[in-house]
């Protein structure tokens, strides 16, 4: 019997990659998270045995617990989130359910090292447009909300990422970046292992805008002109990529919810017949 305080697999799935997504806590015994080394996307690592060191951290926050089964580590280290004031819920059935529904699963061994604050870092060239504010969001939405985004001159991204253990992206000669026909959105997707109908979408709508190919998807001008306008509208990369999040959520809301809705201007007003 599920617990008043839990959530099903399908309706987390359906709030992950949303801004309203409530912050996963993944506490699975080191053993059971070594058999399965993937996070359900945006998770994050914390011990179990120490949640009365750490629950204050989220207090304020929206949880979810997961858990091997979903049993009595989510359980227990749920009630002492609530004891710490956070909203805590357990997802149903823990991981194995979360696997058993074929819902996507990051590979661990493709995510970064974090800073000791337990933040991705992540450099990239300045002034971005395109796939330099797609690749943000889908890391701030699916792999590490927490993630820190440098935006620094371009001949200055790999020393910067040496000297600050960033990871750079974007720029030639490193792993996440353009492949082939490929743009570095369509990388991180595949290398995530998310590749589900809403972001293959959305990949395809940022390639075409990415690489001036924008017959291949009709709402890439549109993804084109915003993207442009933003970056006439703020001179600061981080408010602009602020700015580009909501814009990539709405992109994201129409791939997975909105595709087949049409609109016209049709009138509500009723008929007048006209007297010949």
């Amino acid at each position: 019997m599920s617990s008043i305080n839990s959530i099903s697999p399908d309706k987390l799935a359906r709030l992950i990659g949303t801004p309203k997504c409530p912050i996963l806590i993944d506490v699975r015994l080191a053993e059971d998270f070594a058999a399965e080394s993937q996070f359900v996307p945006g998770a994050r690592r914390r011990d179990h045995a120490s949640v009365a060191d750490w629950a204050a951290e989220f207090s304020g926050s929206a949880t979810v617990v997961i858990c091997k089964r979903g049993g009595k580590l989510s359980e227990g280290v749920a009630a002492w989130l609530r004891h710490a004031g956070a909203s805590a819920d357990v997802l149903e059935g823990g991981h194995e359910a979360w696997a058993e529904a074929k819902l996507p699963l990051i590979p661990v061994s493709k995510i970064p090292s974090r800073d000791p604050q337990g933040r991705t870092v992540w450099v990239t060239r300045a002034r971005p447009k395109i796939d330099r504010i797609a690749c943000p969001w889908l890391i701030r939405r699916f792999v590490d909300p927490s993630a820190i985004f440098l935006f620094v001159a371009a001949p200055e991204v790999e020393a910067v990422a040496e000297n600050f253990a960033a990871v750079p992206f974007d720029i030639e000669n490193v792993f996440w970046s353009h492949r082939g026909e490929l743009c570095t959105f369509d990388v991180m997707i595949e290398e995530f292992n998310l590749d589900t109908d809403p972001l293959k979408r959305l990949a395809t709508i940022v390639r075409a805008a990415d690489t001036a190919r924008l017959d291949i998807s009709p709402e890439s001008a549109g993804l084109l002109a915003a993207s442009l306008g933003l970056s006439r509208m703020y001179s600061d990369d981080l408010e602009q990529l602020e700015a580009g999040l909501a814009l990539y959520d709405a992109f994201y809301r129409w791939c997975r919810d909105a595709t087949d809705e049409t609109h016209n201007w049709p009138s509500h007003k009723a008929k007048v017949k006209i007297k010949a």
